[in-house]
């Protein structure tokens, strides 16, 4: 046999594998002990909220042991105080408050990340560490000059000057976010849209927005969820008008009585919007945090 007919062809191509052997193939020992990690971690974050909706249908006696309680009976009493201490107003603020400071941040940060991405300003590595160390100071440090500042324009317990404040809050948040999707889109497509002369508003409009539409879902609920559980500005600059949810829940801890089951039961239905809306959003919300973290 001659040396060229021994030589294997170049284009040979590789025997498919039996599907049988492909299902049947363990996988390696690292990738179960990561799954088993994952699994043992995913658990004791769970266990806290599995734990906390088992005590809001618990009797406040029940609740209150030591050790707790795991099989006792099951009561709506805490369910029924939440109820019964008229919690609408509170979680209309808080609905108000969010839905409306998450429309304008994404009003304000989409062009400003789009000028900061795709067209791209001087310096803007300095601007994007301005908006970053917007974040930097605490609220603590700042809430007496709000206070003064809303105590002299008469907006105290005033839901507007409530949904200016997470505006200013969640809006360096965004930009950063959506700086980082938008630097995926490709600039043929910018192209394309000039030569058919489009605009920027239509641009951003038409073009640029159903392209990222996963990183703006993620943004929205992002600060959607930042709005929704701030206490410390809506405890000092709100009173009974335009006080929001958490600020609700801490009428139920008191000095007198118990109150954990009252907390839990308070605790699990203020939860239930932002987890709806997250879980609405779940898929919109992994594709947008992994597109920007990957090229």
């Amino acid at each position: 046999m001659s040396a060229t007919a021994a030589t294997p062809r170049a284009d040979a191509r590789p025997t498919p594998m039996d599907p049988s052997e492909i299902r049947h193939r363990k996988p390696p020992r690292s990738a179960s002990l990561l799954s088993l990690l994952a699994w043992v971690i995913g658990i004791l974050f769970a266990l806290p909220v599995m734990w906390m909706v088992l005590t809001s249908f618990h009797r406040e006696t029940d609740a209150a042991t030591n050790p707790p309680s795991v099989f006792a009976p099951l009561s709506l009493e805490g369910y029924q105080s939440f109820f019964a201490a008229g919690p609408w107003p509170s979680l209309l603020n808080s609905l108000t408050a969010s839905v409306l400071s998450t429309i304008l941040v994404l009003l304000l940060a989409f062009p400003a990340a789009y000028a900061l991405s795709i067209r791209p300003v001087n310096k803007w590595t300095d601007v994007l560490f301005f908006f970053l160390s917007t974040k930097m100071l605490p609220i603590v440090a700042g809430i007496l000059p709000l206070y003064l500042f809303a105590q002299k324009v008469h907006l105290l317990d005033n839901i507007w000057w409530l949904i200016l404040l997470y505006t200013s809050m969640n809006l360096p948040i965004a930009i950063w976010m959506l700086r980082s999707f938008l630097a995926e889109v490709p600039a043929e497509m910018l192209e394309a849209a000039q030569v058919d002369g489009a605009g920027l508003v239509r641009t951003l409009r038409e073009v640029i927005a159903p392209v990222v539409m996963p990183g703006i879902a993620a943004a929205a609920l992002i600060c959607f969820i930042f709005s929704w559980n701030e206490l410390l500005l809506a405890r000092v600059l709100t009173g009974t008008v335009a006080g929001t949810s958490p600020v609700f829940l801490t009428g139920f801890v008191t000095s007198q009585g118990l109150f954990l089951a009252k907390v839990c039961a308070a605790s699990l239905i203020v939860s239930l919007p932002v987890l709806a809306a997250g879980f609405a959003a779940q898929d919109k919300l992994v594709q947008g945090l992994s597109m920007g973290a990957v090229r």
